[in-house]
């Protein structure tokens, strides 16, 4: 699974999802975790809509995005767009994040992100 970070720093959760000027993408598993990459998303266009839809292009690649805030229409295109949006506490550590995802992964997870890992698999598969 791909995994966004709305981040100021890359190494705290921190930003707004409409806000953030940078997010972090990581590859994640029950056993592995990569850093893929830093996404610039500051050169946003001037309307809200267009704004959100830049965004979310931006992070199609993940299939979670943690942030500290969303507004209601944003998390309706970010979910259209198949991705899960998480809100968590502002200033928890991407590494702490990933950390409990993959214990939610090996353990007993949660329905939505049992969804979300299946469409990886699923499109992991249809890659090959």
């Amino acid at each position: 699974m791909n995994i966004a970070f709305a981040s100021s720093d890359g190494e705290f959760i921190d930003q707004h999802f409409g806000w953030s000027k940078k997010f972090y993408l990581y590859q994640v598993d029950k056993d592995n975790l990569e850093f893929i990459n830093e996404i610039d998303s500051s050169k946003e266009p001037e309307g809200e809509k267009e704004k959100l839809a830049y965004k979310i292009g931006t992070i199609e690649m993940a299939d979670v995005l943690y942030c500290t805030h969303i507004g209601p229409t944003a998390s309706k295109m970010v979910q259209s767009a198949g991705i899960y949006p998480a809100k968590v506490a502002e200033g928890e550590a991407i590494a702490e994040a990933l950390t409990k995802l993959q214990a939610m992964l090996s353990d007993n997870p949660p329905l939505w992100l049992l969804r979300m890992y299946y469409k990886t698999k699923d499109r992991e598969k249809s890659w090959q």
